[in-house]
């Protein structure tokens, strides 16, 4: 009975459009937590400070106030909110914990409606708000759908060149001695698999965002088990699979992979979501140099070709919810001068340029941002010469203070080249300090909460 209320009461919320699912994704150290925690933050905290100024319902007083709820799914672990304020308001503050497997908190947001409609119903309404959080990574997995073991390993192999080829060089030597059509012993396979997920790792130290698979770097609660002890081989014979041999037992844990892995991950979350926020740290990889720039965007693409997009209506949201809103945004404003910002954008929307294309042709919402969901800086100027020059003031990792002009953003995507006539210094700096019963600073994540939910909130 306790299931059949709870499965008529999400029935009601959906069809008064009173609920939305939003999916916050990402690839590693974009701030998917810092800006669940801040979200979560500046609503909590939206009775008491105006906090919100580019969220429409907050800016006209309509926001009444909002609290956290018990989320519905039991089986999801709950987002380690407290933990991370924790965090983030102690002194010396510090960024909070990243994220390693799916988690979801719920709000419900109270506010005075100026539709007609709602306003039949009542002075207030209610929005319920789940925010889905999950490594980015494992969203690099849903291509792998469309692809059998022969064409994923046929591409992983075309990937390796320049950086790749050599740190994946340990693995290469160790794989080629291995003759696939053997009886396979599972030991063997197991170290092979450890060695290639190393080279991922690598990867991902390097800069370089595009793993596959994404569950082998974040491997969540699948942690040693062998469905993930896999890995891609060249010059796949067309002939008969020997039974028993490498081979087949390769291409059986890739299709358990698929099934139970990226298949389960899929129907279980993404035909649920409503809304997407995409965050996007283009900062790092110009750091880095060209070829982790353009990783990035790879994996960008990537991930954008798996989701389901198109308009809902009021039957597709009850019975086959799509996400109808696209928001990208770039994350870490507040590590450039603001006189960047906009460059920032344009450069994010040069990135994402080939996924918006096809969101165009369905009919989706999109727009690209410029974000800090927790400001770690204070922007202003510095004398040099006889001109002022902008700049921020933070206090590293390390802990020392520092001002700085760390560099011009480019607005179109970089050739090869200007690396060697630019040189970027884009700082890692700890959270501003926060008194406990203010709202966390941000930038921009108001204008966010605006295009996600402001439809929602009239």
């Amino acid at each position: 009975m306790k299931s059949i209320s709870k499965e008529v009461t999400e029935f009601m919320h959906r069809s008064t459009d009173s609920h939305v699912r939003l999916a916050v994704t990402g690839l590693s150290r974009a701030g998917k937590t810092a800006f669940i925690t801040s979200l979560v933050n500046q609503l909590l905290n939206s009775a008491t400070h105006d906090n919100l100024p580019l969220l429409a319902a907050a800016r006209d007083k309509r926001v009444i106030g909002a609290r956290r709820v018990p989320q519905t799914n039991l089986m999801v672990p709950r987002f380690t909110y407290d933990e991370a304020c924790g965090q983030l308001y102690a002194n010396p503050p510090i960024w909070p914990e990243p994220t390693r497997d799916v988690s979801e908190i719920r709000l419900a947001i109270r506010y005075r409606p100026k539709k007609r409609t709602k306003r039949l119903m009542g002075s207030t309404a209610t929005l319920y708000l789940d925010i889905i959080d999950y490594p980015g990574e494992w969203l690099l997995d849903l291509p792998l759908l469309d692809m059998d073991f022969a064409t994923w390993s046929e591409q992983q192999y075309h990937a390796l060149h320049g950086k790749r080829k050599e740190l994946a060089q340990p693995w290469l030597d160790s794989v080629a001695q291995l003759d696939l059509d053997e009886q396979a012993n599972e030991q063997v396979l197991a170290q092979l698999a450890e060695q290639y997920t190393e080279y991922l790792h690598q990867c991902k130290a390097a800069g370089l965002h595009w793993v596959q698979p994404g569950r082998f770097v974040l491997p969540g609660e699948l942690s040693g088990a062998p469905v993930l002890q896999f890995f891609p081989v060249d010059n796949i014979s067309s002939a008969q699979v020997t039974k028993g041999s490498y081979l087949e037992l390769l291409q059986a844990r890739y299709k358990e992979y698929q099934e139970k892995v990226v298949k389960r991950f899929y129907r279980k979350y993404f035909s649920t979501f409503d809304r997407q926020i995409v965050l996007v740290d283009c900062l790092t990889p110009l750091n880095t140099g060209f070829d982790a720039f353009m990783d990035m965007r790879s994996a960008l693409e990537q991930l954008m070709h798996s989701f389901r997009y198109g308009r809902s209506g009021l039957l597709s949201r009850l019975f086959s919810p799509k996400i109808d809103k696209v928001l990208f945004a770039a994350t870490k404003a507040d590590h450039i001068t603001p006189d960047q910002h906009v460059n920032l954008v344009s450069l994010l929307q040069q990135m994402v340029h080939p996924a918006w294309q096809h969101a165009a042709y369905e009919n989706i919402d999109m727009s690209c941002i410029s974000m800090a969901s927790v400001r770690s800086t204070i922007s202003g100027y510095i004398q040099q010469g006889e001109r002022q020059q902008s700049a921020v003031q933070g206090t590293t990792q390390a802990g020392d203070n520092l001002t700085l002009y760390p560099g011009d953003v480019p607005a179109k995507l970089p050739n090869p080249d200007y690396w060697d006539k630019h040189q970027f210094e884009f700082t890692q700096f700890k959270p501003l300090p926060t008194e406990s019963d203010a709202a966390l600073a941000h930038i921009r994540l108001d204008k966010a909460l605006e295009i996600l939910l402001g439809d929602k909130l009239r």
